[in-house]
């Protein structure tokens, strides 16, 4: 489990699982998981067409993930959000249904971005990947201020200042999807970025300890995905998108638990 191709399993699920819950941590506070469900997916139909013109999948899908994110950014300015996220979805799943009809054939490189690869990565995709790693976690840190203070007090920016901040968290989350796809799927990696975050917000308010605690979860459910995956032979998704919900539904158990038990009055 720890020998061969299983180290740069285990080395990009770490990564993978830094960046989701870091993101995370502002998509659940600014309920953007919308958003964090229509990137990754629509950015399906660029490495659709990158295959089809013959490029590298991975550009094709980073060009569709800042172009949606671009897209939900500026059409959002003058429409409802979640209209204008919903609109972007469907446009970019239309174009991927198109270029996956003109292709010769169902490239499995494509599948695999669909549903994650994780015990397939490659040594050459360790480096670029924490790459990307170190630029998000350079971006996130930049945005550290602003961002939590349009998130927690959106009302006290000027339109302009929101609108700016709302670009930049979205390029954020575009940039995200880019380099953990690849890894866990288009149709999981909101999952990763959701569970944890909205987990570790049911035990603190902290920001800070609130991210680190995000990390923590993600980096223990993507270890425990890869770990059950090797054992059992089922899809390391499958364990993702299943140990995320469960941890959020076992927080919200133990909290109602917390507030429903009567308080015992201190012996005198």
């Amino acid at each position: 489990m720890f020998s061969g191709f299983m180290v740069n399993a285990w080395i990009v699920a770490t990564l993978v699982a830094l960046i989701g819950g870091a993101v995370g941590f502002f998509v659940v506070m600014r309920g953007s998981a919308f958003v964090a469900h229509a990137i990754p997916n629509g950015s399906f139909a660029g490495a659709a067409g990158a295959a089809l013109v013959g490029v590298n999948t991975l550009v094709g899908l980073a060009v569709f993930s800042i172009g949606g994110a671009l897209g939900i950014g500026f059409l959002s300015r003058r429409g409802r959000h979640d209209v204008v996220t919903a609109l972007t979805l469907v446009f970019m799943l239309g174009l991927g249904a198109l270029f996956l009809s003109l292709s010769v054939s169902y490239a499995p490189e494509i599948y695999s971005l669909l549903f994650g690869e994780v015990l397939g990565v490659s040594g050459s995709q360790v480096a670029p990947t924490a790459a990307l790693t170190a630029v998000c976690i350079g971006a996130l840190m930049l945005l550290w201020r602003p961002l939590l203070l349009a998130s927690a007090l959106p009302d006290g920016l000027s339109t302009s200042a929101r609108f700016r901040i709302e670009l930049a968290f979205l390029l954020l989350v575009a940039l995200a999807t880019t380099m953990t796809v690849p890894v866990v799927g288009t149709t999981l990696i909101f999952s990763l970025m959701i569970g944890p975050s909205a987990t570790a917000r049911m035990f603190t308010t902290r920001p800070g300890i609130a991210v680190a605690l995000s990390v923590a979860l993600a980096m223990a459910i993507v270890w425990a995905a890869i770990a059950l995956s090797y054992e059992m032979n089922w899809p390391v998704g499958f364990f993702v998108g299943a140990l995320s919900a469960s941890s959020y539904a076992c927080a919200r158990v133990g909290a109602f638990l917390a507030q429903t038990r009567p308080n015992v009055p201190a012996n005198r």
